[in-house]
């Protein structure tokens, strides 16, 4: 099969919906080999051109059998939550479950697949953040721009410690994108046409991102095309951060 990926495979986290869903069909239409893995295996039982399987990214014994079945040549790490509020009105909970599935699920993942890349000398991690992250504050978004700003981080780290290896890695940092988490959390103000229109005000462009943008971001940091772009945050959210 030609196309941009061909002759790669690629492990992706959280694929059965929004951004993980698009870019696992953008990956599959320029040839890579995909295994596409959520928590939730129903979500990809159309998902054609994959190879589908059940992966919960805070089971660390289950991180470390997919990445020795796997052995992916890209790692795209999709899985996330975000919660609303204040620092008064986080919980330490919610900080927890944030760190875990936004940070440590990132962590423990790269750590499972990193031997196997640095055996070849070559490989390439993408991380899906935020601009709610290190780059801006965000109203109401205490522990999701904490935890986005570690999988930064994180990520700015992987890619110095391991450059020698072959190995590049890269943060996409969205601004608000259309997908069934973020109507959840429109439904979940009480008052979804109002919520929705707030969203939309913050974006200079006047609309929200597509998941489809997001994913062909993702393509090229997967591609050879970006062989000499490592440990940045790239920013593509409609002019929110300006």
């Amino acid at each position: 099969m030609s196309g941009r990926l061909a002759g790669k495979s690629i492990l992706i986290t959280a694929a059965g919906q929004g951004i993980g869903r698009a870019t696992a069909e953008a990956c599959i239409r320029e040839g890579a080999r995909v295994w596409a893995t959520d928590r939730a295996p129903e979500l990809l039982q159309d998902l054609a051109g994959a190879e589908t399987a059940a992966l919960d990214v805070t089971d660390r014994a289950a991180i470390d059998r997919a990445a020795a079945e796997y052995q992916p040549d890209i790692l795209i790490y999709c899985a996330g939550v975000v919660h609303a509020g204040t620092v008064l009105g986080a919980t330490t909970a919610e900080f927890d479950a944030a760190i875990g599935l936004n940070a440590r699920g990132a962590f423990e993942m790269i750590q499972a697949v990193l031997p196997h890349m640095q055996a070849r000398k070559s490989g390439a991690i993408i991380a899906i953040g935020s601009v709610a992250s290190n780059l801006m504050g965000v109203p109401n978004r205490c522990v999701y721009g904490a935890s986005k700003a570690a999988l930064a981080g994180l990520i700015k780290s992987v890619a110095r410690d391991f450059i020698e290896d072959g190995i590049r890695a890269n943060c996409i940092c969205p601004g608000t994108v259309d997908s069934p988490s973020l109507h959840g959390r429109l439904a979940a103000t009480g008052d979804y046409d109002r919520a929705k229109i707030d969203f939309i005000a913050r974006q200079p462009m006047g609309r929200i991102g597509k998941a489809e943008e997001i994913a062909a971001l993702a393509v090229y940091l997967a591609s050879d095309e970006s062989a000499y772009m490592t440990g940045q945050e790239c920013i593509i959210d409609g002019g929110m951060s300006l």
